[in-house]
């Protein structure tokens, strides 16, 4: 009996860890092109999300109806990509700090996300309540083709985070998982990022 309770202790604060931290991605999501979150949730032991490639060459639609592609890295400096899922419940609490911080960014730096659950009507509708109950007014992709699909079919732990520069190059290892302190790491993660292309840092 005192075995069960040391087990299901130890199951459930695997669970409230996993929780607080990230979730696997769903295994086979497929977007309007096929794209999908590759996986099984484990833990993200030395997870590096900048692993999975560039993204030099690609097209996506927004929920809001435009096209978005490479080019549009090259109207900033840096730009941040945020994956998330509404299966994810660490992503979606994280929502309201990532439309905080997007607030705070200068002119040469961008944030965007890209909800990896599909594009038809329902979860279209789901995406954007969630999105409008965290305040983000921000670009949000829903689909893709290209380096942007053969990423997302790498990507194993949602939320992931990753930065590009001008070109779609990804710069340093990006943030898998929620951080406990979403702002300061991902300004962190920022400045790393400028000062590795000879850009002034955030202040």
């Amino acid at each position: 009996m005192k075995r069960i309770k040391i087990i299901a202790l130890a199951l459930s604060t695997i669970i409230a860890f996993s929780m607080l931290t990230g979730c696997g991605a769903k295994s086979e999501t497929s977007a309007r092109d096929g794209s999908a979150a590759a996986t099984q949730s484990q833990s993200q032991n030395g997870s590096s999300a900048s692993s999975s490639g560039n993204l030099k060459t690609f097209k996506a639609d927004t929920l809001a109806g435009d096209s978005f592609t490479q080019d549009n890295f090259a109207k900033k400096d840096i730009t941040v990509i945020n994956f998330w899922s509404l299966e994810c419940g660490p992503c979606v609490d994280e929502l309201p700090g990532i439309a905080k911080f997007s607030k705070t960014l200068p002119d040469n730096v961008q944030l965007i996300t890209v909800n990896l659950d599909g594009d038809d009507k329902a979860t279209e509708s789901a995406v954007r309540e969630e999105l409008k109950k965290a305040g983000f007014d921000g670009t949000t992709l829903i689909g893709g083709d290209g380096d942007l699909k053969t990423f997302v079919s790498k990507i194993q732990y949602t939320p992931t985070t990753i930065l590009v520069d001008k070109d779609g190059n990804t710069l340093g290892d990006g943030i898998v998982g929620s951080p406990s302190d979403l702002a300061k790491a991902y300004t962190d993660a920022i400045n790393s990022a400028l000062k590795s292309i000879g850009k002034a840092e955030l202040k």
